[in-house]
């Protein structure tokens, strides 16, 4: 590999990506759909399941962060949260109920949440020049998500182990179970703080002082309060439209493959010439065209078609992100920091975003049919104001 990467390195590593993302993108795409169709919950019960990833990233990624930057290695602190995560799958795909399936995908995400951050702190401790090489490992994220769309897409084409859409949280389960064991393969990654002193999560926390750091913090919240829009309401949004229940995972996928190509192609050459604040304005302009193309609900090709532009906004604005906040934080608390761009954005900002998102859907919904066009206007106004605050006052 180019920039002192090794080979051994980079598949390590990418192998990593790769596990980390089959596990929620096995349900996170799809689960909806079996939630509101055959288990009859309705769009706040939804929001609430949906909700538990971002409560549990609020919750556990910076007690974790704080765990692994003082006391634990992180590859076998991960190795321990994929297995009994995926324990908790196995059980919610049983589960019928509402109260069930919400305290099982709350255990799960408690196990999972710490994880994101977790991928990211081993990843940026070994890798050199992440503004470089870290887009060339963190497409394999992107690849896992298409391939276990595909792979769901044609297990309920074959109509092998199908219950209802519970096939979707089996498969999640045996991707944790898989990275579970991965993970001790990994890179030794000791704890980087070592010394007396302020805890890691608290240092992290002083990053707020810094301007610019607040800012970006800001609109990143307001920007991830809308990705529920997008994650609770395609599913639904393309059946309506006339899209088969069996090709929407694979349909859905292709967002990941403009992520994949965003990755590989487009930011690695124009990553350092437009800077931070550009390539992630552009990340938000992205979503906003695509949820504008969502309101006009035709033509479908186009509908579908514009899927690729979340692919390209995830691109351009988390993983350019992640590089912001590795660069920001001192060394010995970049875990902490990882943990705590979790906490607001996963955790606290999707957590409004599910609320909001199932209170919008109910608002717009009448004899249990979403009326799609005021539903999708709404994040393209939030988004919209997100892209010009980035633009003028993000000066990173």
């Amino acid at each position: 590999m180019n920039d002192e990467m090794t080979w051994d390195l980079y598949l390590s590593l990418s192998g990593m990506k790769f596990l980390e993302f089959t596990v929620w993108g096995a349900w996170a795409p799809v689960l909806a759909s079996r939630i509101l169709g055959p288990l009859k919950m309705t769009g706040k019960q939804l929001g609430w399941v949906y909700a538990t990833l971002p409560l549990a990233c609020v919750l556990a990624p910076m007690a974790a962060g704080q765990i692994v930057d003082r006391w634990c290695p992180t590859e076998l602190y991960m190795a321990g949260e994929h297995l009994l995560g995926g324990v908790f799958l196995l059980a919610a795909a049983r589960a019928t109920r509402f109260m069930p399936l919400f305290l099982l995908m709350l255990g799960h995400c408690l196990c999972f949440a710490p994880t994101l951050a977790m991928v990211n702190s081993l990843t940026f401790a070994h890798m050199p020049n992440p503004e470089v090489n870290y887009f060339r490992v963190r497409m394999w994220g992107a690849v896992s998500w298409v391939l276990i769309g595909w792979m769901l897409s044609l297990w309920r084409r074959s109509g092998k182990l199908q219950v209802k859409g519970a096939d979707s949280l089996v498969l999640a389960a045996v991707c944790s179970f898989v990275m579970g064991l991965y993970c001790f393969t990994l890179p030794h990654t000791p704890p980087a703080h070592t010394g007396a002193g302020a805890l890691p999560f608290i240092k992290a926390l002083s990053l707020f002082n810094q301007p610019t750091f607040l800012i970006f913090m800001v609109i990143s919240f307001v920007v991830t309060t809308q990705l529920q829009f997008y994650y609770l309401g395609t599913s639904r949004f393309l059946e309506d439209i006339g899209t088969s229940h069996a090709a929407i995972p694979a349909a859905m996928s292709i967002a990941q493959v403009a992520q994949v190509v965003a990755m590989a192609a487009i930011l690695p050459p124009i990553f350092a010439p437009l800077g931070y604040r550009w390539i992630m304005a552009l990340g938000t302009g992205f979503w906003l065209v695509m949820f504008l193309l969502y309101a006009c609900m035709k033509p479908r090709g186009l509908v579908v078609g514009s899927m690729a532009l979340h692919g390209l906004a995830y691109a351009f604005f988390f993983d350019a992100a992640y590089i912001y906040i590795n660069s920001a934080a001192p060394e010995d608390i970049r875990a902490s920091a990882q943990g705590l761009y979790v906490a607001v954005t996963s955790g606290l900002g999707l957590f409004a975003g599910t609320q909001f998102t199932g209170f919008v859907m109910d608002y717009f919904r009448s004899d249990g049919k979403f009326r799609w066009r005021p539903i999708f206007l709404v994040p393209c106004v939030l988004l919209s104001l997100c892209t010009l605050a980035f633009a003028l006052l993000f000066k990173g």
